[in-house]
């Protein structure tokens, strides 16, 4: 039997992710076309013998959150409760205060994740790894290069063992490559190490971390005060992994893990991906019509067999070539676009690569969209072009329209390249980064909106560039 944890946070944190987290929890928040933490929950029912999944944080239970969790417990046939903290306790804190619900039942490990992470949650692997060598913590761990090592907690292991020999959180000098995903696998005796913590907090009475801030009891901090202090004591190791993940901190990272779980759906949800249909939109990925060829193009040797879905698949920003035709760009493949089933589109559209769209939206003829999120409600009315951006709940985006802003991809020559963790501003002046309109904003016709941050229910009447309309 095991059980897993989802570790959601609350509204104190979030600060990054405004103004989107000013209308739904961050955790909800639509990533690639399902809320944020959905894609957690999928992972976890997908481990032989899940029992039950507990989300654990300090938000309020509203209507969204309700109606979340009945959805989810319908559709994956599993308990998915949410356990409300009295104050926010950090990231152990909760696990110790909830230990009686999750340890219910008499479960061989529970998993731990964190909701602001993307990845492709190897926890079938992390299973594995925990039953032949049981141990009481088993973190999930990844490398990252040298400078952005150093935004995250540093594990320095036993190559030989996986032995977890010396922990540090967000080092201030390089410490190791290997970096924690935030993605854990404990026993029932993993909770010991925190009752310690807890009642040595009640002794020392309340602390001041950090940031300054005074922290009762309750608060643990699972990587300061458990993973630091039991590092290379025979209880921590890592498990490895080369596979999908990203931190999801910010908007702009949002979008990114976007594009990273639609690349995944290829192979893990092909039926949540829109394809190209007689009279639908044009999605960037799929094989339109060939237009006629007015001027010689070079002919190389196309197979006598039709190309198969595998052939045709282009996993870099090249062109085919059809007999008889000019290359069109809407032949760059990498499209990967999600479309809801309410949302109507224009034919004239053309959507991709990397695209979401909400329930209910309304994409007018000749609208370009691409690198972008359209949340529900929102209308693209005709001919705007929408590039690395996030459409608000109900924004309106005016004919002829351009709304466009600046992504903070990770270098894509350095495989160990993780998203950054963006700073608004540097010295004084607003970064490019990407545009993110709020809810219920109106963008007029023909203007330009460039590397902008639109708070909610505003209404633009001029062009607007690297600026923050409050």
């Amino acid at each position: 039997m095991l059980k897993a944890v989802i570790l959601i946070g609350g509204p104190q944190k979030g600060t990054r992710f405004r103004p989107l987290s000013f209308e739904v929890p961050k955790p909800l928040f639509p990533v690639a076309g399902v809320p944020m933490i959905q894609h957690h929950i999928e992972a976890c029912a997908q481990v032989p013998g899940m029992q039950e999944i507990l989300l654990i944080g300090f938000y309020q239970p509203d209507e969204p959150l309700t109606r979340f969790l009945e959805a989810a417990q319908q559709e994956f046939n599993l308990p998915v409760r949410y356990l409300q903290e009295f104050a926010p306790l950090g990231t152990g804190g909760g696990l110790y205060h909830f230990r009686d619900q999750i340890l219910a039942g008499g479960p061989e490990a529970f998993f731990v994740l964190n909701a602001d992470v993307c990845s492709d949650f190897p926890l079938s692997a992390m299973l594995d790894a925990y039953r032949r060598q049981p141990h009481p913590f088993l973190l999930l761990g990844t490398t990252a290069n040298r400078t952005q090592s150093l935004n995250y907690g540093c594990i320095v292991e036993n190559s030989q063992t996986h032995e977890v020999l010396h922990y540090v959180e967000k080092p201030s000098t390089f410490v190791s490559d290997i970096i924690n995903c935030g993605i854990y696998l404990f026993s029932p005796e993993a909770l010991k190490p925190l009752r310690d913590v807890f009642q040595r907090n009640q002794q020392d009475g309340q602390l001041e971390d950090s940031s300054g801030l005074w922290r009762g009891a309750g608060t643990i901090r699972l990587e300061q005060d458990v993973f630091s202090a039991l590092a290379g004591q025979g209880q921590i190791y890592v498990h490895l992994t080369d596979g999908m993940w990203s931190q999801i901190k910010s908007a702009g990272s949002a979008l990114y893990a976007s594009r990273l779980y639609l690349g995944q759906y290829q192979l893990t949800h092909p039926e949540r991906l829109a394809k190209h249909t007689p009279g639908g939109p044009r999605i960037r990925g799929t094989q339109p019509a060939p237009l006629p060829c007015f001027c010689p193009q070079p002919q190389p040797s196309v197979p006598s067999e039709p190309l198969s879905t595998s052939d045709s698949e282009v996993k870099t920003q090249s062109v085919l070539w059809f007999r008889g035709f000019a290359p069109r760009s809407s032949l760059l493949l990498l499209g990967n676009v999600y479309i809801h089933p309410t949302a109507k589109v224009a034919p004239s559209a053309v959507l991709g690569p990397n695209v979401s769209i909400g329930e209910g939206v309304t994409v007018g003829e000749g609208v370009r969209l691409r690198e972008s999120i359209v949340l529900h409600g929102a209308t693209l009315q005709e001919h705007t072009c929408v590039l690395h951006t996030i459409v608000g709940w109900g924004s309106t985006v005016g004919r002829w329209a351009r709304v466009e802003g600046t992504p903070n991809d990770p270098n894509p020559n350095d495989p160990r390249a993780h998203m950054d963790s963006e700073s608004l501003f540097k010295d004084g002046k607003l970064l490019p980064a990407i545009t993110i309109l709020g809810c219920r904003v109106r963008i007029p016709a023909e203007v330009l909106i460039l590397n902008s941050i639109v708070l909610p229910h505003k209404e633009l009447s001029r062009s607007f560039t690297n600026q923050i309309i409050l």
